[in-house]
């Protein structure tokens, strides 16, 4: 269920929310004038959300490169690995 609030609470009670993002793990969503406006999140879920988004973006770019064809054996890449290292 969301947690709806309205900015006058994000001003007087900003601990109490501080905490509610903190503890259940849950964005709280913002309203002014009944409309929504804002979302608050603890920084660790701010974090997670980014590093899910950034493992996503690499999934669909290797995805787009296996569809073209852009891909090399295993075997191929760690011998050019090896070269480059001089070993």
């Amino acid at each position: 269920m969301q947690n709806i609030r309205p900015s006058s609470e994000l001003r007087n009670k900003y601990n109490e929310i501080s905490t509610l993002c903190k503890e259940t793990r849950e964005p709280v969503y913002i309203t002014v004038n009944g409309r929504g406006d804002t979302v608050i999140l603890s920084i660790e879920q701010f974090n997670q959300i980014q590093a899910e988004l950034k493992l996503l973006k690499m999934l669909s770019e290797a995805e787009d490169d296996v569809r073209n064809g852009r891909v090399a054996p295993v075997e191929d890449t760690f011998n050019d690995i090896r070269k480059k290292l001089d070993l």
